[in-house]
């Protein structure tokens, strides 16, 4: 079973990627199920119903969020009404939505999907460890195929969340910082991992937006509103290899695509 993991899209840029370069990579791959973060879909912050309609229709089936998932007022609905779209986990109880979900590929394998968000230098939630582990064991009575969204900021809270799920999961991966790391790698016991996936849109840009918004704040220290670039627009994320029997991973690729790579 292969899935593709993309990294944080980042406002229409982002969304356009994934129409344009989704379905190419369903093809390539062989594709069983696609997962995309989605938390910057909307304006660089946030979701709305457009932005995930939008991924949806570019043939994505689940959306993973982190820390701007209630930006949008719109979101509060939504997420209650459309279980493909996830939060993370270790919100406290009495949040709307859910932060894992099962969802089966084409074939009909059961696929288990956790967003859980890191502590370290974000919002003290509930620990991401104990909640993550919960849904584990839930989960894990209907699949053994389970992939994590580690949502966070420290790329040793990261790290550990992988060796903490080794052997349990089929896969931890990275999102949130927008910048892919190359630290890919199937750990001991056969859980994929890498500390970031990257991000959907516009690679010539700061994190996704435009350059000279973010050195006008970090020169002056004035607020500045951050603009979505459009430069270089390209898709990162990651393609994982799996044993649907075990739940073992048997490798990780990286991906990075230009939109312009498109035959």
């Amino acid at each position: 079973m292969k899935i593709l993991f993309i990294g944080d899209t980042v406002g229409n840029p982002g969304r356009e990627a994934l129409r344009q370069l989704v379905p190419v990579l369903r093809k390539e791959f062989d594709l069983d199920l696609v997962i995309a973060n989605a938390e910057n879909s909307s304006g660089g912050s946030g979701i709305t119903p457009k932005t995930a309609q939008e991924m949806f229709d570019a043939a994505v089936d689940v959306l993973t969020s982190g820390d701007h998932i209630w930006k949008r007022k719109e979101i509060f609905e939504l997420i209650r009404a459309e279980p493909r779209i996830l939060r993370p986990i270790n919100f406290p109880v009495g949040a709307p939505g859910a932060g894992f979900g099962i969802f089966k590929t084409p074939a009909g394998v059961p696929v288990g999907v956790i967003n859980v968000l890191g502590r370290v230098f974000l919002d003290p939630l509930e620990c991401p460890f104990r909640a993550v582990r919960k849904a584990v064991d839930e989960i894990s009575r209907q699949t053994r195929v389970i992939i994590v969204d580690i949502h966070a900021e420290a790329t040793s809270e990261k790290i550990a969340m992988g060796w903490f799920l080794d052997g349990e999961v089929s896969a931890v991966l990275g999102t949130h910082t927008h910048v892919q790391t190359a630290d890919e790698r199937v750990l001991p016991r056969g859980t994929a991992y890498i500390s970031d996936v990257g991000m959907a849109g516009p690679f010539d840009s700061v994190l996704g937006r435009r350059v000279e918004d973010v050195l006008e704040r970090f020169i002056s220290c004035v607020p500045v509103r951050f603009e979505v670039a459009d430069g270089n627009v390209q898709l990162h994320g990651v393609v994982v290899d799996i044993d649907e029997h075990t739940g073992k991973a048997r490798s990780i690729q990286r991906i990075q695509r230009p939109v312009s790579a498109i035959p």
